[in-house]
């Protein structure tokens, strides 16, 4: 592990170094990480900017949308001036200017069965900033069929929910499936577009998210595997569930029946290329 940091280095990241669980080694680790990101949104603002500002090595960073102004409500890693942009590329401008030591690389794409399959093993750890089932369901699957860990959070309204998800490494630790085995039906849970959202929720979850990336990478406290914290901003109350592993869930059960990512797609191996990189 490489422990050289330039003056400037030390200075930008002396609080971390302060710290008796992170320390220069623990510093060294963030260096050398990679993390994916889907979704430059509201969640993935936050959880982008925090995982800059505390020096992790690379950041991959996944979103097919463009700007718009109803985002910038919550997506606080973008502009007003960036309207009609890409959101991956907006954000990795933000990034740059914030933290030029870190390698951004930017993947502006809708994020499917062959992307997922080409983009997650260059990682070491995905985060699910995603609003929708779809994308959810693909990255639980890939991640656990790929053998990466999956940081996920969601928003709702007033609310949010967060775990982390290493079904890859056995039991005891379930998978996203374990928690909803299908995704519900069409129309059932109304997206923040039909429902609405508290803008400081996702820079709330967000930041979390971003605590549990770097406690794992650090390899320091109690991660949110096997668990599911549950958050009310009304009421401004967290709890935490314990999440159990589904001896029949299709994906990490004993008779699994998902091998492979098929049912989200066609998988054939990597696309054209996607990434281009903001330094």
């Amino acid at each position: 592990m490489d422990l050289d940091f330039t003056e400037a280095e030390l200075q930008r990241y002396s609080r971390h170094i302060l710290l008796q669980d992170v320390g220069a080694i623990g510093q060294a680790k963030l260096r050398a990480a990679r993390v994916l990101i889907i979704g430059a949104g509201g969640l993935g603002a936050p959880l982008a900017l925090y995982l800059a500002a505390a020096g992790i090595g690379t950041l991959g960073l996944v979103d097919h949308d463009a700007l718009e102004l109803s985002n910038l409500q919550r997506q606080v890693i973008h502009s007003t001036a960036r309207l009609g942009r890409n959101k991956a590329e907006s954000a990795a401008e933000t990034l740059a200017g914030l933290n030029p030591e870190v390698r951004v690389e930017v993947h502006a794409t809708r994020l499917d069965a062959a992307t997922a399959e080409a983009l997650i093993p260059r990682y070491d750890i995905v985060c699910d900033g995603t609003d929708n089932f779809e994308t959810r369901f693909l990255l639980g699957d890939a991640c656990h069929l790929l053998g990466r860990p999956l940081v996920s959070a969601a928003v709702l309204r007033f609310e949010g929910q967060l775990s982390t998800y290493k079904s890859h490494l056995g039991p005891p630790f379930p998978c996203q499936r374990c928690l909803h085995p299908e995704p519900p039906p069409p129309g059932l849970v109304p997206s923040c577009s039909e429902a609405g959202v508290l803008g400081a929720v996702t820079g709330v979850m967000g930041t979390l998210q971003a605590t549990e990336v770097l406690k794992e990478i650090l390899g320091i406290g109690e991660g949110l595997a096997g668990r599911l914290l549950l958050w009310d901003a009304l009421d401004m109350r967290f709890r935490t569930v314990r999440l159990r592993r589904d001896p029949g869930c299709a994906l990490c059960g004993e008779g699994a029946s998902i091998r492979d990512l098929s049912a989200h797609g066609q998988a054939q191996g990597a696309p054209a290329p996607l990434a281009c990189s903001l330094a």
